[in-house]
């Protein structure tokens, strides 16, 4: 059984950095995407970026692009989300999923982890 642990998350300053952490307990395989997603409040949940276990390849929300980096070390079952550029609106909780069809159409069936906050000041 899959279990996903965020960590890293916090409170930075507009244009700052973070690096987000996840943590995965039991077996990932290559075809399965590791993605980040988030929810503001009050909003809906937004895709942010993924990486192909195997692969590597990566894809980002336009939102997002040119920002934050999605990464993963294989061996330790690690992934990251280095954000760069901060902005008040990227304010959210963020969760690390396993996207096990690797389709990037994150659902409810697919495995979450409880998130880490993040607040973005202005």
């Amino acid at each position: 059984q899959v279990q996903l642990a965020e960590s890293g998350g916090g409170l930075v300053q507009a244009g700052g950095s973070l690096k987000l952490s996840c943590a995965v307990s039991g077996r990932i395989y290559s075809s399965h995407i590791m993605a980040w997603s988030r929810q503001a409040p009050g909003k809906e949940r937004e895709f942010v970026a993924g990486i192909r276990w195997g692969a590597g390849t990566t894809l980002y929300a336009d939102s997002v692009k040119g920002r934050f980096t999605i990464s993963r070390e294989q061996g330790a079952k690690m992934v990251f989300l280095q954000m760069s550029n901060l902005k008040p609106e990227d304010t959210a909780v963020y969760y690390c999923v396993l996207d096990r069809n690797g389709d990037y159409g994150l659902t409810d069936r697919d495995t979450w982890g409880k998130g880490t906050p993040v607040t973005v000041s202005s």
